[in-house]
């Protein structure tokens, strides 16, 4: 059994909590938020994604802290679930880091690559100081149709990707963090993220990306197309954001192009994975475990078996965020930028 702490109780830490309030293996003996509303489940978010944030978990029944550093000190808890704003990923996690807990830390890794990579740092170092693991929560690497994918490419089954195609579109989901990009990292950073770190963990990291894209609500990127660039797969695109219109109804989508076969996953549809191949059209079965539960459950094995996760590694959250940058950047300057090797 291992004792959590969440720090954070907005939309993904309701989420996790509601995980962990199914699984045998964990048990939650903290949660820290500065609004006493969440803390006593007076005040409860809501996710835009079926199953998020349901409120199976009650916030009251455990010990509550207004300070996030307070959870960390906490001599009862063994792992740290950090589910705060992007900007203050860094210092919890750090500071968890050194405290000697076990981390799982909320997408994006930090607010800059240069953060992102200095928590992978830090970890490194309190792995062979202390044994102690850190995973970003990465929920796309742990979804139901997105594992499939992964496999398919890396097996080849159905011969090389010709054209891989990702959409993740959704109208803004409100609230001062949203409406910042200096906070959130507008839907560049936010929502479209999942895409471009997906596309790097079944592709590899592109040599350069080109992207269009505009401002709408935020005055960061809140609507953006990508083009990567590989040498050997002649089209790999993603379009992301959060500009549609009131009550536009989530899109999480892929469209992929084999050589002997087409797959199309849509999280809407009744089947949301269908295979096109040999003249027939064919859903694919899919496991009914959420990426959330999938990702909690992993890591909590990583712990249990002190093995350093793999699936997805902080060095990979860090990258993911320095695509991102650089799809940002593309866009500022109209020009393809390189990703060169990463560390």
């Amino acid at each position: 059994m291992i004792n959590i702490g969440v720090i954070g109780l907005g939309m993904m830490g309701l989420t996790h909590l509601d995980v962990y309030a199914g699984l045998a293996t964990a048990k939650v003996v903290a949660i820290a938020d500065a609004d006493a509303g969440r803390r006593n489940g007076t005040v409860k978010a809501r996710g835009n994604v079926e199953g998020q944030a349901q409120g199976r978990f009650d916030v009251a029944s455990v010990k509550g802290y207004a300070d996030g550093f307070d959870l960390i000190r906490d001599p009862n808890v063994q792992m740290v679930d950090i589910c705060l704003p992007t900007p203050l990923h860094h210092r919890f996690a750090l500071a968890a880091l050194e405290a000697g807990k076990h981390v799982l830390v909320e997408k994006p890794l930090a607010r800059t690559s240069a953060d992102a990579f200095a928590i992978a740092d830090a970890a490194d170092r309190a792995f062979e100081k202390d044994g102690v693991l850190a995973m970003p929560a990465m929920c796309m690497r742990f979804w139901p149709g997105w594992t499939w994918l992964k496999q398919a490419v890396v097996e080849q089954r159905y011969g090389k990707v010709l054209a891989a195609q990702f959409t993740r579109l959704a109208s803004h989901p409100g609230g001062a963090f949203y409406q910042s990009a200096d906070a959130s990292g507008a839907a560049a950073l936010d929502l479209h993220i999942h895409d471009a770190d997906f596309i790097r963990h079944c592709f590899g990291t592109p040599r350069a990306v080109r992207s269009v894209g505009y401002s709408k609500v935020t005055g960061g990127v809140d609507h953006l197309f990508t083009h990567y660039f590989y040498e050997d797969i002649p089209l790999v695109t993603a379009e992301g954001g959060w500009c549609m219109a009131a009550g536009f109804p989530f899109q999480m989508r892929y469209r992929i192009n084999f050589e002997r076969a087409t797959a199309v996953f849509d999280a809407s549809a009744a089947s949301p994975l269908m295979l096109y191949q040999d003249g027939k059209l064919e859903p694919v079965a899919l496991g009914k475990a959420s990426g959330y539960q999938e990702e909690i459950e992993y890591f909590l094995g990583c712990i249990a078996a002190q093995r350093r996760p793999e699936t997805v590694t902080l060095r990979e959250g860090a990258e993911a965020v320095r695509i991102v940058e650089a799809e940002v950047e593309s866009i500022r300057t109209g020009e393809a930028c390189p990703l060169p090797h990463t560390r």
